[in-house]
């Protein structure tokens, strides 16, 4: 059993925690949902704002387990407030989703025990929630919110996808090696190892894996120098990189319009995911903090014309 923690029903944290232990420890990894129930058969987005700006980080998956527990068709989310300014009204008897976002307040040291000298000033970072709905929760929205099958733009085929799939990790510039029958990243020698395309059941399963290891790939002291603290295979500094990788790879795969498909490590690795949520109650919005910076670094590496239409 992790430690004890004691907690009140409005800590985000906690109950984000919470909600992500109930899934693992069902040995179900709530960041695959979205593609393992099909949603309505649609290719995978990130959850999106009115402005129809993608949500980022903890909220991606917060949102995507929303839409699959209520099946959701059309992943944009509002306020209640941003409703009304739109004319629609959300539902009597529809309950909102509450999502996070990182505030700062300045704080003051008095010379006491917080360690700060008498007046100098230090940035405190909290987390706070909101309300969300989806427009599936809403009537009276403008047409756009609810557009018609037939008015939708045709999906770029697999075919395109798994293109552009690959253009874009060419352009990451990481160094790829094919053989064997396992997946890894040698940070000592900054390589990403790779069974042979040949070996995977189909394209999406082989580039959702290199996805995965590219994540890892952006760890190296050069690049985000993330560590947590790892001296081994399987510490819980080993157990955080390995969540993050995961998040990363979901995120990448909603971006490229991918499939993902639960790793055939998962089982081993879930065990550890639950004792270092059980452990602190941080360290999943940590990890999908970390994974969002993973996944911008490698956007930044991509050609403008792929930056300018993301």
């Amino acid at each position: 059993m992790g430690k004890q923690q004691i907690a009140t029903p409005a800590d985000p944290y906690q109950r984000i925690t919470d909600r992500i232990l109930a899934d693992l420890e069902q040995g179900v990894t709530p960041w695959t949902k979205p593609w393992s129930a099909g949603t309505l058969g649609q290719r995978i987005t990130r959850p999106l704002r009115v402005t129809g700006e993608p949500y980022t980080g903890i909220n991606v998956i917060l949102l995507w387990m929303e839409a699959v527990a209520n099946a959701y068709p059309v992943p944009t989310w509002m306020t209640y407030k941003q409703a009304q300014a739109l004319g629609g009204q959300v539902r009597r008897g529809e309950h909102g989703t509450q999502i996070v976002y990182f505030g700062s307040t300045t704080k003051r040291g008095d010379g006491g025990e917080d360690g700060a000298a008498e007046g100098d000033a230090r940035e405190i970072r909290f987390l706070k929630t909101y309300t969300v709905f989806n427009v599936a929760q809403i009537d009276g929205l403008p047409a756009r919110f609810h557009p018609e099958p037939e008015a939708n733009p045709p999906a770029p085929s697999t075919a395109e996808r798994i293109d552009a799939a690959d253009r874009y990790f060419e352009a990451t510039g990481a160094r790829v090696a094919h053989g064997g029958n396992q997946a890894f990243y040698a940070v000592g020698e900054d390589r990403i190892q790779l069974p042979p395309f040949e070996a995977f059941h189909d394209a999406h399963g082989y580039y959702a894996t290199r996805g995965h290891e590219t994540v890892h790939w952006t760890r190296h002291p050069s690049r985000l120098d993330r560590s947590f603290g790892r001296e081994r295979w399987g510490d819980e500094g080993y157990a955080r990189e390995e969540l993050v990788a995961e998040l990363g790879a979901a995120f990448l795969a909603a971006d490229l319009g991918l499939a993902l498909e639960p790793r055939a490590d998962h089982a081993a690795y879930i065990g550890h995911w639950i004792t270092v949520l059980q452990n602190d109650k941080r360290a999943i919005v940590s990890a999908a903090s970390h994974a969002e910076r993973a996944v911008k670094y490698l956007h930044a590496l991509q050609p403008a014309e792929y930056r300018e239409a993301a």
